[in-house]
């Protein structure tokens, strides 16, 4: 298999390497927070957005900590259950360095393939090019252990999960396919391609049912878990649905906590599954 060494690698992302330098550095922003603003960045040119990075290179320091700022208000719009977000809620300095209309309401209508999306860059990108940077940042408040991951104060995250990052030497290999031909396919885990779905009590519901249903509203159904050890007599409550996708969780719920549907005259709930530990 094909590979590529660090050094390769950091001259191949030099510019993403000089704006993080530059937020955790120059501006002293939080280590974990621009990991996770860098990561929103890369995901952005991945879905149409090109050369962001690259823009914002002979942006003044102000300039780019306001984008930042913007970056970080997408964040916690994501994190939040209820947010209040404005009918025109355009993020204006992005808006004008992407030369397209970005919004709040943008990243929530697609809140689980906009988190996927940014854990994935985080986990298979940022986790290998910032390595040096975060070793000298991280460095200087607390003690590296050689050959052992480095530890980024907010992290694991409430919402975006655990990153590792390990420092390497310069002619360490990684192999191409495992880091630039990430797919968001391939590194989106069953967990946040499932929705959990309930019913109500004397209207039973059937998986083909299930599976007509969201087949017509135009998502491509993986698997149906029905509840099981249901007691004699009695129906399922409720169900857990695997998707394609992570994009088709969005498409179902458009933003909202909870969708409502009806088939056959029998109502069903959808709303994004969370694993219990």
């Amino acid at each position: 298999m094909a590979s590529i060494t660090l050094e390769e690698l950091h001259a191949y992302h030099a510019i993403d390497r000089s704006v993080f330098s530059r937020l955790v550095i120059t501006l002293r922003r939080d280590p974990a927070e621009s990991l996770l603003v860098m990561a929103m960045w890369l995901w952005l040119e991945e879905k149409g957005y090109p050369n962001i990075i690259a823009k914002m290179v002979n942006l003044s320091d102000p300039l780019l900590e306001a984008l930042a700022g913007e970056a970080v208000s997408c964040l916690n719009c994501l994190g939040s259950k209820n947010p209040t977000i404005p009918p025109n809620a355009i993020l204006p300095l992005t808006t004008r360095i992407m030369e397209k209309d970005v919004s709040l309401h943008m990243f929530y209508q697609n809140k689980f393939s906009t988190i996927s999306g940014i854990k994935s860059f985080m986990t298979t990108v940022c986790s290998r090019i910032f390595t040096d940077i975060l070793q000298h940042v991280v460095g200087s408040t607390s003690r590296v252990i050689p050959n052992q991951p480095l530890v980024i104060p907010g992290f694991p995250h409430s919402l975006f999960g655990s990153v590792t990052i390990v420092p390497r030497a310069m002619d360490h290999d990684f192999p191409i396919g495992g880091l630039w031909g990430w797919n968001p396919s391939n590194n989106v885990s069953e967990d946040d391609r499932t929705l959990f779905l309930t019913f109500s009590r004397g209207f039973p519901v059937s998986e083909d049912e299930i599976r007509e249903l969201f087949t017509t509203v135009g998502v491509c159904v993986d698997s149906v878990r029905m509840q099981d050890n249901v007691p004699y007599g009695e129906q399922p409550l409720f169900a857990k649905m695997v998707l394609r996708s992570v994009a088709n969780v969005d498409q179902i719920l458009s933003g909202r906590p909870i969708a409502k549907f009806r088939i056959n005259g029998k109502h069903i709930w959808a709303r994004k599954y969370e694993r219990r530990e």
